[in-house]
């Protein structure tokens, strides 16, 4: 293939770059080439064993003191406490990186199924179960409404046709530019993308909690359902087929999976070492720069780290480092959260591994979060009890928790997050003893609060954003990250940033779609 680095398009990826990539033709292929990836990530560590299965050198340089990013976990008083993504779902495409050489997924991690996938919980006290389970799921919408359990089929049908074209179909392709982006819309057109989730899921269900149930999702990629373009409910038919998982020991210990294959594989990793400067000579990255003064030339770079702090510090002596971020300055980023982890005397079988705890507000709530900037009175909660689960995570006799509530980003909402973290984690694990454990003040044996404040400091995140870009339609696709970069020819992206977005299955596709580029690339470099 002799299609240009600047100029290929979705069109000119090579099936045969995902085959049997241990074979000797394909590390014959890439012999000498060397890559650099920067954050270990979900999507960093992804791209990084696709990379080094084809025989790539390549180096993962993560700055924290452990693997992971976002994937993080603290050990307190005998207590595991993960920072997530706590809901593993697609397991398929985390399987795929142990089967391109022929390894499996289970020699290095365990996933454990949750169900239900989710307790949704009401002010009024109404449970509502969600899982992929049809006769309880229908079941469950009957409760509540009996005319909306045909209106859900009708939805599933619809979450399918998105899943199918939004997922599969472009899930794991760049888009390089306009026209890839021009070919795709029909389809999209179609299933009304320019509708909301919320819009989409209210024109077949007439029960609000119902609406609420199949919509509040894309709050897990950083969404405003109100707003979050209609393929994102994709992520009902992505969960419906897949299921929901837990890796035991931690959402960390899948990273350490992912760590331990690609080290197998021959890689390399360096952790607790920022990189603090992507070197460049005219349109190609050369060199990779960390605070330790380690520096090293690669053939390729790609970035896991947040896409403002990639452009703005990392390329930031670049012409095109600075016309960027300035670019990403104009775009509207993704709410941050606060997180307040805890560890309770007891065990709470009652209690399933997720809920989530919807307060008086939905619309409205979202539009203070999103909108407006502000930091209400009222919340909704997402709860985490992996202990249910998986024991290992909290002493015998004691169980792990957090308690996860979406807030605006420090861009809408400056406040002093040292002053106001005691005061709203307070009122957090009031109204979740109020709801489900009436003396969790009296079990609490540690606790502590992670705020937008150290989204910012721990992961580089513009504005403590959790998650990244917002995803809208107007920031998806072409219109989000590129992949590869439209000017530094050998600079990649990968992650939250870039196509198709946060999210597991998301950031794990993006690794799939950067690493056909660079693989395309490397090869042509190769055989040039």
């Amino acid at each position: 293939m002799t299609a240009s680095p600047t100029n290929t398009t979705t069109d000119t990826i090579s099936p045969d770059l995902f085959g049997d990539a241990s074979s000797p033709v394909a590390s014959a292929k890439y012999e000498g080439r060397t890559a650099c990836v920067i954050g270990s990530g979900f999507g960093g560590m992804a791209l990084a064993i696709r990379l080094q299965s084809v025989g790539i050198a390549t180096t993962v340089i993560e700055a924290r003191d452990k693997p992971g990013g976002r994937a993080y976990f603290w050990e307190k008083d005998g207590f595991t406490f993960d920072g997530g993504p706590t809901v593993v779902t697609d397991p398929n495409c985390l399987k795929e990186l142990w089967q391109l050489t022929g390894h499996d997924m289970a020699e290095d991690v365990e996933l454990m199924p949750v169900m239900p996938f989710y307790r949704l919980n009401w002010p009024d006290g109404t449970n509502f179960d969600y899982s992929n389970q049809e006769d309880s799921l229908n079941a469950e919408i009957a409760k509540l409404n009996p005319a909306d359990v045909a209106g859900y089929q009708r939805f599933l049908e619809y979450s399918a046709g998105v899943f199918q074209e939004g997922y599969v179909k472009l899930g794991h392709v760049p888009f390089l530019d306009f026209k890839s982006m021009i070919k795709a819309a029909p389809a999209l057109a179609k299933k009304q993308a320019w509708r909301s989730v919320y819009s989409m899921v209210s024109s077949f269900i007439e029960n609000e909690k119902i609406r609420e149930a199949l919509s509040f999702h894309t709050l897990l990629v950083g969404g405003n359902p109100m707003k979050t373009s209609a393929i994102y409910a994709l992520i009902h038919k992505l969960e419906k087929d897949g299921g929901v998982w837990w890796t035991r020991g931690g959402t960390n210990r899948l990273i350490a999976g992912m760590v331990r294959h690609f080290e197998r594989l021959g890689g390399t990793m360096i952790v607790g070492d920022p990189v603090v400067k992507v070197h460049t000579f005219g349109a190609r990255a050369t060199e990779v720069e960390t605070s330790s003064g380690y520096k090293q030339r690669f053939d390729a770079v790609a970035s896991n780290a947040d896409i403002m702090h990639s452009y703005r510090e990392l390329l930031g002596d670049t012409q095109r480092g600075q016309s960027y971020a300035k670019s990403l300055a104009r775009k509207s980023f993704s709410p941050s959260l606060f997180v307040v982890h805890f560890g309770l005397e007891g065990t709470w079988p009652g209690i399933p591994h997720h809920m989530i705890l919807f307060g008086p507000r939905y619309k409205g709530l979202l539009e203070d979060i999103y909108d407006h900037g502000v930091l209400p009175q009222d919340f909704s909660i997402y709860l985490h009890h992996p202990t249910v689960t998986d024991p290992t995570m909290a002493p015998k006799g004691k169980s792990t928790f957090y308690a996860l509530v979406p807030v605006a980003h420090m861009g809408k909402l400056a406040v002093d997050w040292e002053k106001i973290a005691p005061i709203l984690e307070q009122r957090i694990l009031d109204e979740v003893g109020r709801r489900l454990i009436p003396d969790i003040n009296d079990r609490i044996v540690t606790k502590f609060s992670y705020t937008p404040r150290d989204f910012g400091h721990d992961l580089n995140a513009h504005l403590g954003s959790a998650f990244s870009l917002e995803p809208l339609l107007t920031q998806s696709a072409y219109f989000r990250g590129h992949n590869r970069d439209d000017v530094i020819e050998n600079f990649y992206l990968v992650g939250a940033g870039t196509h198709p977005g946060a999210g597991i299955p998301g950031v794990v596709g993006s690794a799939k779609a950067t690493a056909g580029l660079m693989l395309e690339d490397l090869a042509v470099k190769a055989a040039g």
